[in-house]
C-alpha cells in the first residue's frame, strides 16, 4: 500500500446547547424525518443550529423535550447529533414530543409499516399519499434535478421550490417544456425575481444539454425507493436499454413470471429493491408521468431520451471486477473515477469485502485501506489505475 495512505481522523467535538424545537421533514419516499432545532451553539469552531434525530424512537429512547439542554457533538463533516440529555437541567416547563401519526404536509395517515424481514414495525413513519403529498413531490423534483442525478444547472432546491408553488413545474416532464411554454407566453420566466436574460438562456441551455442522458443516471434520477446509484448502474447493466427495463419491469410485478426470477436474480439486488421497482412500474400514475417525460415522435417532442448502455470493450482489464475508491483523488473527482469504472465493466462499492477486487487508494485513505490490506486485496495509488485504464479511457 502507498505510504503516505495514513488516515488523519478528527476528534469529536462536543458542546451544550438548548432544543428550541422539534420539525418533522416529509422526504421524497414519505419518510417523515425529525429536525433537531437548537440554539446556535460553537462547536469546534462550526456554528450549529440543527441536528439530525434520525427517528421517534429515537426521541423516545434520548427522552428529549423541548427547552432541555442537550449535549450536541460534532465530528469531522458529518451532521450534528444529539447525544443525550443533561438531566439535572431539565427545565419544569419542558415538553414532552409527540410525535405526529399524520403527515404535516398534506394530513394523510403516516404509519409505520411492518418490516418484510421481522414483522415488527418499521422505525420510520412515511405519508401514504405518495401521489400528491406536495412535500414529496417537491422533493422528488429537487431529487430529479440534484447533481448525482440529472444535474441541470440552474435549478437548484431553492428555484426548484419557487417553481413548484407556483405551479410552473409539478412533475419531472414540466422541466422540459419550460422554453416553449416561455417561448407561446404561457408563463413569463423573466418576471420572475433574479431572473434575467443571460441566466434564462443558461437554464434554457442545461436543461437542453439534459435531453439525452444515460439509462443508470435516468433510473435513479426517478428517485425510486431503495434504488440508489449503485443499485440503478446494476439494473442499467444488466437490462441495457430503457425499453427492455419496463416491459421486464412490468413482467416481474407478477411473482411467478420468469421476470421476477431474472431481477432478484442479479446480484446486488435484494427483495426491497426489486419490490419497490415493481411497485412503481406498475402504478398508472407513475406511467403517465414517465409518458408525459420521455420523448416520442408523435406525442412528446420535447421529452428527453435515454441512452442506452454502450457495450463494454471485451479487453477492458477491470470488466466485472469490483472496485472501491478512498482517499483523495488528484487529477479527477470521485464521480468522474465511478463513472470512468463503471463505463469499462467494473462494479464500484462503497465498503472493503471478500468480493473486493482492488482498491484505489489516495491521500487521507483510512480505515477502508486497513481492511483490504488486512483482508489481502489488491491495493493501488490513483497513478497506478490511471496507467491501468490509459488505453480504454
Amino acid at each position: 500500500a502507498p505510504r503516505w495512505a495514513i488516515a488523519h481522523k478528527f476528534p469529536a467535538q462536543q458542546a451544550q446547547t438548548v432544543l428550541e424545537a422539534i420539525e418533522i421533514q416529509v422526504g421524497r419516499t414519505g419518510a417523515l424525518t425529525p429536525v433537531a432545532r437548537l440554539k446556535p451553539v460553537n462547536v469546534g469552531g462550526v456554528v450549529v443550529a440543527n441536528a439530525t434525530l434520525h427517528n421517534e424512537d429515537e426521541i423516545a429512547r434520548k427522552d428529549l423535550r423541548i427547552g432541555d439542554q442537550v449535549i450536541v457533538q460534532r465530528a469531522g463533516d458529518v451532521i450534528p447529533q444529539i447525544l443525550g440529555v443533561v438531566v439535572e437541567k431539565r427545565p419544569a416547563d419542558a415538553i414532552k414530543f409527540v410525535f405526529p401519526d399524520h403527515c404535516p404536509a398534506c394530513g394523510a395517515p403516516a404509519p409505520r409499516d411492518p418490516d418484510p424481514k421481522g414483522g415488527k414495525a418499521d422505525a420510520v413513519r412515511r405519508c401514504s399519499n405518495e401521489r400528491n403529498c406536495p412535500a414529496q413531490m417537491v422533493e422528488r423534483l429537487k431529487h430529479f434535478v440534484s447533481r448525482a442525478a440529472l444535474d441541470i444547472d440552474g435549478l437548484g432546491a431553492k428555484q426548484i421550490d419557487a417553481l413548484f408553488a407556483d405551479g410552473i413545474v409539478r412533475e419531472p416532464g414540466d422541466i422540459f417544456t419550460l422554453e416553449d411554454r416561455h417561448n407561446r407566453g404561457d408563463i413569463d420566466l423573466l418576471a420572475r425575481d433574479g431572473v434575467g436574460e443571460t441566466s434564462l438562456r443558461n437554464l434554457f441551455a442545461a436543461i437542453e444539454a439534459r435531453r439525452s442522458v444515460p439509462l443508470a443516471k435516468f433510473l435513479f434520477a426517478l428517485g425510486i425507493r431503495h434504488v440508489g446509484e449503485q443499485t440503478a448502474h446494476l439494473l442499467a447493466q444488466h437490462y441495457k436499454s430503457w425499453e427492455v427495463f419496463v416491459q421486464a419491469m412490468q413482467d416481474a410485478a407478477d411473482p411467478l413470471h420468469p421476470a421476477h426470477g431474472e431481477l432478484t436474480a442479479i446480484d446486488g439486488i435484494g427483495s426491497a429493491s426489486a419490490n419497490a421497482i415493481t411497485l412503481y412500474f406498475s402504478a398508472a400514475h407513475n406511467l403517465g408521468v414517465l409518458t408525459r417525460l420521455i420523448y416520442t415522435r408523435d406525442n412528446n417532442p420535447h421529452g428527453i431520451r435515454i441512452r442506452e448502455v454502450e457495450a463494454v470493450a471485451a479487453s477492458s482489464p477491470i470488466a466485472g471486477k469490483t472496485l472501491v475508491f478512498t482517499g483523495m483523488l488528484e487529477t479527477m473527482s470521485r464521480d468522474e473515477a465511478k463513472a470512468q469504472a463503471q463505463k469499462l465493466g467494473a462494479k464500484v462499492a462503497g465498503a472493503v469485502s471478500s468480493k473486493t477486487d482492488l482498491v484505489i487508494a489516495g491521500p487521507g485513505a483510512g480505515s477502508k485501506l486497513k481492511q483490504a490490506e488486512a483482508i489481502g486485496v489488491t491495493v493501488i495509488s490513483e497513478q497506478e489505475w490511471r496507467g491501468l485504464i490509459s488505453a480504454h479511457a
